[in-house]
């Protein structure tokens, strides 16, 4: 994993689209305090983000998009409910990460063909290795 730097920007933005829906469900939280403490992010640190946003790092290789962008669909499901406003989000974030919009679409369909909508790494690896070739 990248900077110390990288790993706030990521909890940053997870944090931001958990926020999507306006609220931070307990769920939610529960998840993001899991992901920081395996990124190696301090409870108090992590406490701190959710004040204030950590400065914007782009992730450079394309396999650390692809984990974010897992990461931000387990988030999603992690409360059980998709609202269309975090698809449409998730979406748009993983075009802005430059992933391919057929990929992340086809993630967003398979979802629910799995219990929880946790779709599982070696399918969601698959997915992308297919429409890079």
């Amino acid at each position: 994993m990248g900077t110390y730097e990288e790993k706030l920007s990521i909890l940053s933005e997870m944090i931001a689209f958990a926020r999507v829906d306006h609220s931070l469900k307990e769920s939610e939280y529960g998840f993001l305090l899991k992901v920081a403490s395996n990124l190696g992010v301090d409870k108090e640190t992590f406490e701190g983000l959710l004040k204030e946003k950590s400065p914007k790092v782009v992730l450079k290789s394309q396999a650390e998009r692809i984990v974010q962008f897992h990461r931000l669909l387990l988030l999603m499901n992690v409360d059980q409910h998709q609202h269309k406003k975090e698809v449409d989000t998730l979406y748009n974030i993983g075009l802005r990460m430059g992933l391919p919009p057929g990929a992340i679409s086809q993630v967003l369909q398979v979802m629910h063909n799995y219990p929880n909508n946790v779709v599982p790494p070696n399918v969601l690896i698959n997915i992308f290795k297919a429409h890079y070739n």
